[in-house]
C-alpha cells in the first residue's frame, strides 16, 4: 500500500444536464485512476470522465490539478488525462496479465462512495470473461475479483501484492450497485495495448473485418434449412452482407446473394460462412470481435477458414481499421 497508494488518485468530473426549460444543471461525478508515466499522463475509465466539461483530479498528497483529456476509447472503456503537475509520485508499472492464476491474491486501490486512498483485498475469481463496452461492444480478458468494487473505484488499479497494475476497475455486478462480491477489470494488458494509442493520437485503432454476420445457432441453423438453404457446419457466422470497399470486400468473402423469409424476418443468405480465424473458431459475434480485438491489429493479414457452396476455403484478409460511427 505504502508502495503504490501515492500513484493513485481521485477524478472528480463536473457534468452540464439541461432541464425542460434548457436551464443547466451541474452534476458531479467521482471515479479513481493512476499515474501511467512520468509525464502526468492518467489511467482511468472511459465511463468516468465521458461528457465532463471539467475533470479534476487530486494526489494522494492532496494537491489538485484541472485535467486534460488526452484521448479515450468507450470500446475498452479506457481513458487517459494529462496534469500540469510537478514532484508527481513514482508511476505504477504493468503486470503481464497473461501470467494470473485463478485464486490469486489481489488488491484494489481507490475512492469508494469518495472515501480516497481506500484499499480492499481479495482474489482472482476468473480469467477471461467478457464485459460490455459503454457503446455496447465486447471487452475480452477481463479479470474476475471478489476484492469489493463500490462506486468511486471505477478507474482505479487492481493491483498484485508486488504493487503492479493488472487491470483497470471497472464494473460490478450487483443488484444494489454495492459490492456483491463480483467486480470486472480491464486486463493490463488491454492497458498495455491501448494507452499508448491513447497518448499518440487520442484514439484507438481497432482491427475490422468489414462483414455482418449472423451465428449460426441451433435455432437459426433449423430455420435456414427449413427455408431449403444449405447449412454444412454446426457454427460458424453467416455473412448477411460485406462493407462495400471494406478488407472482406477486397478479400472476395461474399454476403448473402438472395433474400428468405424466416419466422417474419428478411434474411440475406447465400453468402460464406466464417468457421475460423487463423485457426480460431468464432462461433459468435462475440468470439469474432474478442478474438479480433484482442489477438489482431490493423493492417495485420489473417487467414478466414470458410464455407462457400458447400466447399471450404481459405481467404487472406488485411485487416482495417474501424470506422467511427
Amino acid at each position: 500500500y505504502a508502495a503504490a497508494s501515492p500513484a493513485v488518485v481521485n477524478i472528480t468530473t463536473r457534468i452540464i444536464t439541461y432541464d425542460f426549460f434548457m436551464q443547466p444543471i451541474p452534476q458531479e461525478g467521482t471515479g479513481s485512476g493512476f499515474l501511467y508515466d512520468d509525464q502526468g499522463h492518467i489511467v482511468t475509465n472511459y465511463h468516468v470522465v465521458e461528457g465532463a466539461e471539467e475533470v479534476v483530479v487530486t494526489l494522494a498528497d492532496g494537491r489538485s490539478f484541472r485535467a486534460e483529456i488526452v484521448g479515450t476509447d468507450p470500446s475498452t472503456d479506457l481513458a487517459v488525462l494529462r496534469i500540469p503537475a510537478q514532484d508527481l509520485p513514482a508511476p505504477l508499472s504493468l503486470a503481464d496479465s497473461d501470467r494470473l492464476r485463478v485464486g490469486q491474491v489481489v488488491v484494489a486501490i481507490g475512492s469508494p462512495f469518495g472515501q480516497v486512498g481506500t484499499m480492499t483485498m481479495g482474489i482472482i475469481s476468473a480469467l477471461g470473461r467478457v464485459i460490455e463496452s459503454p457503446d455496447g461492444r465486447f471487452i475480452g480478458e477481463a479479470i474476475q475479483t471478489d476484492a469489493p468494487i463500490n462506486p468511486g473505484n471505477s478507474g482505479g488499479p487492481l493491483l498484485d501484492l508486488q504493487g503492479r497494475v493488472i487491470g483497470v476497475n471497472s464494473q460490478i455486478i450487483s443488484p444494489s450497485q454495492a459490492s456483491a462480491g463480483i467486480g470486472f477489470a480491464i486486463s493490463s494488458n488491454t492497458v498495455r495495448r491501448v494507452v499508448p494509442h491513447l497518448i499518440a493520437r487520442g484514439r484507438y485503432p481497432h482491427p475490422w473485418l468489414g462483414v455482418q454476420v449472423l451465428a449460426l445457432s441451433p435455432e437459426w441453423r433449423a430455420a435456414l434449412r427449413q427455408a431449403g438453404m444449405e447449412v454444412p457446419v454446426e457454427e460458424g457466422l453467416l455473412v448477411l452482407s460485406v462493407i462495400r470497399g471494406g478488407p472482406a470486400d477486397r478479400a472476395g468473402i461474399r454476403g448473402g446473394t438472395q433474400i428468405a423469409r424466416i419466422g417474419g424476418y428478411r434474411v440475406p443468405v447465400g453468402g460464406d460462412i466464417i468457421v475460423s480465424i487463423n485457426g480460431h473458431p468464432v462461433p459468435t459475434l462475440r468470439e469474432l470481435t474478442v478474438y479480433l480485438e484482442s489477438q489482431t491489429q490493423v493492417g495485420q493479414q489473417v487467414e478466414v477458414r470458410l464455407i462457400r457452396e458447400g466447399q471450404e476455403m481459405t481467404v487472406t484478409v488485411t485487416l482495417g481499421e474501424r470506422p467511427s460511427q
